[in-house]
């Protein structure tokens, strides 16, 4: 199903939108803060991104983090308008009040542009596992799949697009729970044991999912040879 995100502080032409894409079939996601997008894109990797931003700024940000289609609308008259917006990286542009139906036109055209490889990932293999984060489908070395849950599921989507590199505890709660959570880092902590429970080919001594202890988690593909931490380190209440 096509995702769709929606990025206006005007609450009731955001609600309108939604309305408009979830009847017309599409997964949709709203955030009331625009200048919070790029944080949901990294989040939910939406497909296209509908945004009413502050500036131009909020488009070249997303620009740079996103291939997907960014269509932006605007109320009419608004000091910066069609030519900065698609300058500054935008596929298309809408002046509000919107035409429900000319909305729906131009994302199918957008997708069409985009053609349908369009923020698809390739799946990561190791010698323990096969993972697609697009389809959300995790198979073991023998061929059985792992379930996970959604929560487990953006956990492991923000490691793995960062793969080899740390995700501090408080980027990770942030991403998956919101920015209430930051002071909260035993929701990670009982996440993570679940998803080394599920994934790993002993949780005790993990390959894939590292801890470096205080700071935060790395996903580490490698070929899963050696553990890049063991011991003493999971004994502690580090995550």
């Amino acid at each position: 199903m096509t995702r769709v995100l929606v990025a206006d502080g005007d609450g009731a032409s955001r609600r309108a939108v939604v309305a408009a894409l979830r009847f017309a079939g599409y997964s949709t996601n709203a955030v009331p803060e625009p200048r919070r997008a790029a944080r949901a894109v990294r989040r939910l990797r939406p497909d296209v991104v509908i945004i009413d931003p502050a500036s131009d700024d909020g488009v070249s940000e997303l620009r740079a983090i996103t291939n997907a289609p960014i269509i932006v609308i605007a109320p009419s008259g608004d000091a910066w308008g069609t030519v900065s917006a698609l300058d500054a990286g935008a596929d298309d542009y809408m002046a509000k009040p919107l035409n429900p139906e000319e909305l729906l036109a131009r994302i199918r055209l957008a997708l069409r542009r985009a053609g349908p490889a369009v923020a698809r990932r390739s799946p990561v293999s190791t010698r323990d596992f096969t993972v697609n984060v697009d389809d959300r489908r995790w198979f073991r070395a023998d061929g059985s799949e792992v379930g996970l849950t959604p929560t487990e599921w953006r956990i492991v989507e923000v490691l793995i697009e960062r793969a080899g590199h740390l995700v501090t505890h408080a980027e990770l709660l942030e991403r998956v729970w919101g920015p209430k959570a930051r002071a909260k880092p035993h929701y990670l902590r009982v996440q993570m044991a679940a998803i080394r429970r599920k994934v790993e080919p002993d949780h005790a001594r993990p390959r894939y999912f590292i801890t470096a202890p205080g700071l935060g988690l790395r996903f580490e593909p490698g070929d899963g040879s050696t553990p890049a931490v063991a011991g003493p380190a999971y004994a502690s209440p580090a995550v």
